[in-house]
């Protein structure tokens, strides 16, 4: 039997199995290894403070991920497919480790995270230059 995400710990086991995935497909680890060229010790760690923060609403993460996801689509391109397939790799790690309530909230806000992500894209396309 699952259990559910509890803390820190099972955050930072699922982001584990979720990036190794992610940095294995070529249809979108580009982005991570050639565009922004991210050193994944440093990053997972800030990506975990983002779900702790999320899921546990605790103070963790005091970036602005729409501005660094905005920023990002100025040096190459996120399409829907890169967000499809963020998607599917996150809720099949989720689904593989965990289930209960906190594993749930976790999947709906990173639907919910995707869709804004991909109107916010959408609307900097149609207004280039004014954000």
């Amino acid at each position: 039997m699952k259990i559910d995400i509890a803390g820190r710990e099972d955050i930072d086991l699922m982001l584990q199995v979720f990036y190794t995935k992610l940095l294995n497909d070529n249809s979108i680890n580009y982005i991570f290894n050639d565009v922004v060229r991210i050193n994944i010790d440093t990053h997972l760690p800030v990506i975990a403070n983002f779900w702790e923060s999320i899921l546990f609403e605790r103070n963790m993460y005091q970036n602005n991920p729409m501005k660094i996801h905005l920023d990002l689509q100025n040096k190459t391109p996120l399409l829907k497919h890169h967000f499809d397939t963020w998607l599917h790799y996150f809720n099949s790690t989720i689904d593989e480790l965990f289930e209960g309530t906190i594993a749930s909230k976790a999947k709906e806000r990173a639907l919910s995270i995707a869709t804004v992500m991909q109107i916010k894209i959408a609307q900097q396309n149609s207004n280039p230059g004014g954000r």
